[in-house]
């Protein structure tokens, strides 16, 4: 659910006339926003906190002696005078002990100095407690968590974090188009007897406790043939690494067998160069694979547009479920019309300039170009960005939460593909799939950066795929 600061305000009217108190709550979203802190960064560092005199605060400052606990130096951020403070965020900042002094990386900040009640642009002192923290940002590197919202959202002058803990509900302003580049990854931290308000948006932001009832444990005995069959149509002469990423993405998103069709003159190359679990059969005529038993079929990464009468001629027969990507996305939108009329189930993974293609975006936000597009054809749709949308006629939009500008490398999509198609084979239905795929792989781009084998300028596609086991483990073990 979404909510307006308004329904957000009645929701914690509702919780406190039933008997919840706000230090409760206050420390459940202190401890949850130390505890991102620490899923981010796995060693203690420095702690800049900057806290302001309301509730938003007192949460910051309850996240600070968590992390004081678990060994990290607290730097305080005054920006108002002792008496100026709400007595519990004044009552929180008493609570704060001696920490260690470490002068170690990694520099991380908590803003919390405005929350949902504050309204028009920042007045001094918040005005340059922002600038500070933007500053800090940019001259220290220092990795920003806003609390709620980063402070001035919405202004003319706000704090750019790189993640936003949303507390008890994701909130309207977050997921906006032009709010992504302030708000940065987005995970929320339920607040128990806190629930949303009738008429509350029904979307949702994708978090690993509603999607691992997706992932149940499988079976003691479980073989390879119920595990899913997939196929991937991918790769050229020019594009030989779409297929190989896509294959092996296929492989280690848990399907049984990936079958790679590839054109005849880049079969033995491939052969060569996939894992070895990776079965590669040159094919000249796509219809061959019509005649087999696949559980999931992947078409389109690095397949150029050579074949493009052959692509839709396919895709019009195919009766599996199928991921479309990339050069069958183009191929498509030749005639999307035909989407209209198709034998099996269909999952588009478009970025914008192939969305643009298929379906012109015009004046359209993001949310409503998906809620337009699912509307006129029955299919599911990922339109992906730096906060990636999925939609189907029926359902709620979804927003992902994960992943972070490192993923702005080629190769991406190809990867993201082929764990999609596995999810598909593996008997899922295609809503669950893209929302699965897309936390995960976004997660795998997150654990690179903390196990420091990637920064943001040297992840690779490979490295999201290196990952995606931990992001697998991760999301049933109920991470932010």
């Amino acid at each position: 659910m979404i909510l307006s600061a308004a329904q957000m305000l009645e929701a914690e009217k509702a919780a406190f006339a039933a008997g919840a108190t706000a230090e409760s709550l206050m420390e459940i979203a202190g401890r949850e926003a130390a505890r991102s802190v620490e899923q981010f960064h796995a060693t203690p560092g420095i702690c800049h906190v900057f806290f302001g005199k309301g509730h938003n605060g007192g949460d910051a400052l309850v996240a600070a002696r968590h992390l004081a606990e678990a060994g990290w130096t607290i730097k305080l951020e005054k920006t108002f005078l002792h008496d100026e403070l709400a007595p519990l965020t004044e009552k929180q900042l008493a609570r704060i002990g001696a920490t260690h002094d470490r002068t170690c990386r990694p520099l991380v900040i908590l803003d919390g100095l405005l929350g949902i009640g504050a309204s028009g642009e920042p007045r001094e002192p918040i005005a340059s407690a922002i600038r500070h923290i933007n500053a800090l940002r940019i001259s220290k590197a220092a990795w920003v968590l806003a609390l709620d919202l980063p402070s001035g959202l919405g202004s003319g002058l706000c704090v750019q974090a790189d993640a936003t803990v949303a507390i008890g509900f994701a909130k309207a302003c977050l997921v906006a188009d032009a709010a992504t580049d302030f708000v940065g990854r987005l995970a929320v931290i339920p607040l128990p007897g806190v629930h949303a308000p009738f008429g509350a948006d029904p979307s949702e932001v994708l978090q690993s406790k509603n999607l691992r009832e997706f992932l149940p444990p499988r079976n003691f005995d479980t073989h390879k043939g119920q595990s899913g069959r997939v196929a991937v149509i991918a790769g050229s002469l020019k594009y030989p690494g779409a297929a190989r990423l896509c294959s092996t993405a296929a492989v280690k998103a848990g399907a049984g067998l990936v079958t790679l069709f590839v054109p005849p003159d880049i079969a033995s190359v491939l052969s060569a160069a996939v894992i070895p679990e990776v079965i590669v059969s040159p094919m000249t005529d796509l219809r061959e694979i019509l005649d087999e038993n696949f559980d999931a079929i992947a078409i389109g990464p690095g397949l150029g547009r050579k074949r493009d009468d052959m692509v839709r001629a396919f895709l019009a027969e195919c009766t599996a479920p199928c991921v479309i990507d990339a050069d069958a996305l183009n191929a498509i939108s030749q005639d999307p019309a035909a989407l209209k009329n198709h034998p099996g189930r269909r999952l588009l993974t478009p970025h914008p300039l192939e969305m643009e293609r298929l379906f012109p975006q015009k004046s359209r936000s993001r949310r409503q170009w998906v809620d337009d597009f699912v509307a006129e054809y029955p299919v599911t749709l990922l339109l992906k960005g730096a906060r990636t949308l999925i939609g189907e006629s029926g359902s709620s939009p979804a927003y992902n939460s994960t992943g972070h500008p490192g993923m702005a490398s080629g190769g991406m999509g190809d990867v993201l593909t082929g764990v999609t198609a596995a999810l598909l084979a593996q008997g899922k239905t295609p809503l669950p799939s893209a929302k699965l795929a897309a936390w995960i792989c976004g997660h795998a781009a997150e654990l690179a950066l903390r196990d420091n084998s990637a920064s943001q300028e040297s992840l690779t596609a490979s490295d999201i795929i290196t990952h995606l086991g931990p992001a697998f483990t991760d999301l049933r073990a109920g991470v932010l």
